[in-house]
C-alpha cells in the first residue's frame, strides 16, 4: 500500500482506537481496508440507514467510522470501526491467544485479531458463505496464524480458545461457543431479536459453577447467523430490551430464575446479579443447559 493509505489509516486508527488500549489502535493502523472492502467505488451506511454511494475509488472514503457495504442488497457489511475496537478492547485479547471468530466476511477483522494474537496465537474464522470464505482465504493468505473454514461456526467439536468472537447476531448463544472457551474464555456475541436490534453480550467462564460473569457492552444488530433462531425468543427479547439491559451481570444455566431474571432462554437465563465465581456444579466437561422453571 502506498504512503497516502498508510497515512490515511493511522488517522483512521487514532480517530476510532485512539483512547483505547495501544495495541488496538495499532492493530487496526496496521491493516489495511483495501483488500477487504474490493474494489471502489464503494457503499457506506449513513445514520439515515441508506447506503451512500462512494464517487469514486479514492481509499479516503473507505476509512470512515461506518457499516462498508460488501453486498448491500443482502445487508452484509463490514462492520463499524469504533464498535468493533470498543468490543475487543472489552475482550482484552492478548499475545498469544487462540480466538475463535464466527461470521469472518472477507477476513478484515479476522486480520485485526491477527494483529492482537500476535505470530504465537492463531484465529480460526468461520465463514458459512463460500464466496465471502474464498475471499477471506485470499485476503489473509500472509496471516499464518489465521485459518479460514468455509463452513458454520455453530458446529460440536470446536477448537478450545480464549475468546469466542461472533459477528452475527442470535437469540440464544450457542452452547458449542461455550463449551469451546478455556477458564477465563470469553465469549463476545449480539443476542438479538431477528430482524431488530439487541446488544453485545460478553459472557466469561469462571473455573467452576452455573453463574458466569456477564454484561452487555453497548447494543448492537448485526445480519442474522444461519442458526438456531427462535420466534419465541425474539418477541421476549425484544421486550426486555425496552428494558434493563444494562443491568445484566451473569449468565446462569441453573434451573431458578427469580426477581433478578432479565431474560430466560432454553435452559439458561441473564441475571442482574453479580456471578457468584466459586458456587455450585463443575462445569469444566461442558456447559449442561437446564430448563428454567
Amino acid at each position: 500500500m502506498d504512503d497516502r493509505s498508510q497515512k490515511l489509516r493511522t488517522f483512521f486508527a487514532s480517530f476510532i482506537a485512539g483512547h483505547r488500549d495501544k495495541r488496538i489502535e495499532a492493530a487496526f493502523a496496521a491493516v489495511p481496508r483495501e483488500p477487504f472492502a474490493g474494489p471502489g467505488p464503494w457503499s457506506l451506511m449513513s445514520n439515515a440507514f441508506v447506503y451512500v454511494a462512494a464517487p469514486d475509488d479514492d481509499p479516503a472514503f473507505l476509512y470512515q467510522d461506518a457499516l462498508l457495504a460488501l453486498d448491500a442488497e443482502r445487508g452484509i457489511n463490514i462492520g463499524m470501526p469504533s464498535a468493533h475496537a470498543m468490543w475487543l478492547d472489552a475482550a482484552g485479547v492478548k499475545e498469544g491467544d487462540a480466538v475463535l471468530q464466527v461470521g469472518a466476511g472477507t477476513g478484515y477483522y479476522s486480520a485485526i485479531l491477527a494483529e492482537l494474537v500476535g505470530p504465537n496465537g492463531r484465529v480460526e474464522a468461520y465463514e458459512i458463505d463460500t464466496g465471502l470464505a474464498a475471499c477471506a482465504t485470499e485476503n489473509l493468505r500472509d496471516r499464518p496464524q489465521v485459518k479460514v473454514h468455509a463452513l458454520s461456526g455453530i458446529a460440536d467439536q470446536l477448537p478450545k480458545v480464549d475468546l469466542v468472537y461472533v459477528c452475527a447476531g442470535i437469540t440464544q448463544p450457542s452452547r458449542s461457543w461455550l463449551n469451546a472457551l478455556r477458564p477465563g474464555g470469553r465469549l463476545v456475541f449480539p443476542l438479538q431479536p431477528e430482524q431488530a436490534s439487541g446488544g453485545m453480550l460478553m459472557i466469561t467462564r469462571p473455573n467452576s459453577g452455573p453463574h458466569w460473569p456477564a454484561r452487555f457492552l453497548m447494543r448492537a444488530q448485526f445480519i442474522g447467523c444461519q442458526g438456531p433462531q427462535d420466534e419465541d425468543a425474539s418477541r421476549r427479547l425484544r421486550e426486555a430490551f425496552a428494558g434493563r439491559w444494562d443491568q445484566v451481570r451473569s449468565f446462569r444455566v441453573d434451573p431458578v430464575d427469580d426477581e433478578t431474571c432479565w431474560f430466560a432462554g432454553d435452559g439458561w437465563w441473564l441475571s442482574t446479579q453479580d456471578a457468584a465465581w466459586n458456587a455450585g456444579m463443575e462445569v469444566a466437561d461442558g456447559v449442561k443447559f437446564i430448563a428454567c422453571s
